[in-house]
């Protein structure tokens, strides 16, 4: 793991051109990672050295398979003072973890890779048939508070439940004995993307190569949602190559950040790191969402070798975050594909529920494997999502959204319609209640039940055949605030046209009359009408009929996250 020296234009988007000197061999002995910051300055200047002891920075070597876990201890540098002071023994002492306890018969310890305030990692050898492999070595007596604990705990969790994906780190198994805990992982050897970044002229990837890298990193993050899990530091530091091919898979190595999160549930901690983090974690609002807008700045990054925002001063980032645009007109932007752009602009919106989702940005043109979607594309939480509420929407609201997806082209029902073929897995264009089933089994936070899916499918079905095809599919799960975001001029459009499928007599509005003979329903319509005429002049307008349209969305509760607070 030789060190070197490269100069590359990884710069903020507002500066000028400024060409930043990079010292790996600093970058490989220090990373910022703390309890009041996790920000890791790209640039490696010697003043974080300054402020990693005025920090109690976590000491770590970055080119090693795992980054070790956050600091959350008082005075990280005294290993022994909690226990000093409180005359305890550490919480790491006292418990049994529950994990095999036959480590040094079944694997021998070789070179260093890299340590931490918690532990080291090193390379290992499989006693049994010679495989080389990862062992981050932990330190019990390093784990003073119960919180220490459940990190570790939380920390192979995550890896059990992710391991066996392509682009996850591979996780083989824990030991514990009276000293340490074992976590043995695949070993990875081809450094980070953040070093190939470097590595490239002016620091920038081709279309092609940075597709393919991304493309990676989305299917890690569709899946972490599809398990209830939010990444919260996805940056390219986090990500390995398993080898030095060119070719090599791209591996997520570091959790340290990650945590689950209920259903409806977001975070109000504040985590990340500050070039990546998203406009809804430092509101205190943020869940799966914030993922994809870090995979986002990653890619601008990839295509153009800058950061999209940027400040002299974490302050001064978090505000750019939150305010500004970033900017696609600067050189290599003009001769960067429209695809890539749009792509890249559908990631970075600020507003979260007009953000695309992990699964539909790999439906995305520019992301397409050969033009077409993986044939493994994930199922999306957001089209689970959707399907769980229509069933909760008053009749009115399911009437006008399914006037509203029958507006839309074929280029807009993309990604729905790679959602529906991997729902619909016999191919016969149409989905049973069995692959409804089977999906909505997918979100794993979600246990439901059989009669609650049966009540889904017949909420989505309305033609009431026992099926839904793509038509009755498209209602129930489009988005409405993306529609509206990503292109306001087109959104006009279709919700108008959607309102005139109802204003029979097109005098601008709908009135009980046209509403019973579109519906079809008997009896009273007032309790439908009600709910969109917010004016109480007993008819529908446009805006009303709109404002129906964007009500029908998901609304999600705030959670504080059960740990302390981890701020940037």
């Amino acid at each position: 793991m030789g060190a070197c020296i490269s100069t590359a234009k990884v710069s903020g988007s507002n500066s000028n051109n400024t060409t930043v000197n990079h010292n790996r061999k600093e970058a490989a002995k220090a990373q910022t990672k703390t309890t009041s910051s996790t920000v890791q300055e790209a640039s490696r200047h010697h003043h974080d050295n300054q402020r990693q002891n005025k920090r109690n920075e976590t000491q770590k070597n970055k080119r090693s398979n795992t980054q070790q876990q956050p600091n959350r201890q008082n005075n990280p540098k005294d290993k022994h003072g909690a226990r000093r002071q409180s005359g305890l023994i550490p919480c790491g002492k006292r418990t049994d973890f529950g994990y095999d306890k036959d480590f040094d018969k079944r694997y021998t310890i070789g070179k260093l890779l890299g340590h931490g305030q918690f532990g080291y990692t090193y390379v290992a050898t499989d006693k049994a048939n010679g495989d080389r492999v990862a062992v981050k070595r932990i330190e019990k007596n390093k784990m003073v508070l119960p919180i220490a604990v459940e990190d570790v705990k939380r920390e192979v969790k995550i890896l059990q439940e992710l391991t066996g994906h392509e682009n996850v780190v591979q996780f083989y198994n824990a030991f514990e004995d009276d000293s340490y805990v074992y976590i043995v992982m695949e070993l990875c050897e081809g450094g980070e993307l953040l070093d190939r970044i470097l590595a490239k002229k002016d620091s920038r990837y081709t279309e092609k190569d940075a597709a393919v890298v991304v493309r990676q990193m989305l299917k890690v993050a569709a899946q972490c949602h599809l398990h209830g899990l939010v990444h919260r530091d996805m940056k390219p530091e986090n990500f390995l190559f398993k080898s030095s091919r060119e070719d090599s898979p791209l591996k997520a190595t570091d959790f340290g950040l990650s945590d689950f999160i209920k259903p409806g549930r977001k975070f109000q901690d504040i985590v990340g790191s500050a070039y990546y983090v998203a406009p809804e974690v430092l509101k205190r609002k943020s869940g799966p969402e914030s993922d994809v807008w870090s995979i986002g700045v990653i890619t601008y990054i990839l295509l153009c070798g800058r950061r999209p925002f940027w400040d002299k001063t974490e302050d001064g980032i978090f505000k750019e975050v939150l305010r500004n645009k970033p900017d696609f007109r600067r050189k290599p932007w003009p001769s960067v594909s429209s695809s890539a752009k749009d792509f890249v602009k559908k990631l970075l919106v600020k507003d979260p529920r007009a953000r695309l989702t992990a699964a539909q940005a790999l439906s995305h043109p520019w992301v397409r494997e050969g033009g077409t979607a993986s044939a493994e594309i994930p199922i999306d939480i957001s089209v689970l999502n959707n399907m769980r509420q229509f069933v909760k929407y008053s009749r009115l609201k399911q009437f006008a959204l399914r006037a509203l997806a029958s507006t839309l082209d074929d280029e807009e029902l993309s990604d729905l319609k790679d959602q529906f073929d991997a729902i619909d897995v016999d191919k016969n264009g149409s989905i049973s209640l069995e692959e409804m089933r089977q999906a909505l089994a997918k979100d794993l936070p979600w246990k439901m039940k059989d009669s609650r899916v049966l009540e889904i499918l017949q909420a989505i079905d309305s033609n009431t055949d026992g099926l839904v095809d793509f038509s009755e599919f498209v209602a129930a799960t489009l988005h409405v605030h993306q529609l509206e975001e990503h292109d306001s001029d087109k959104w006009q459009q279709r919700s108008q046209a959607a309102f005139q499928k109802f204003d029979i007599d097109k005098d601008g509005f709908i009135t009980p009359e046209e509403l019973r003979t579109h519906t079809g329903l008997r009896g009273s319509i007032d309790p439908l009408l009600e709910e969109a005429d917010i004016d109480k002049d007993g008819k529908i307008s446009l805006s009303e009929f709109r404002r129906l349209l964007r009500t029908a969305s998901i609304s999600s509760r705030n959670v504080t996250s059960p740990r302390n607070p981890r701020k940037i």
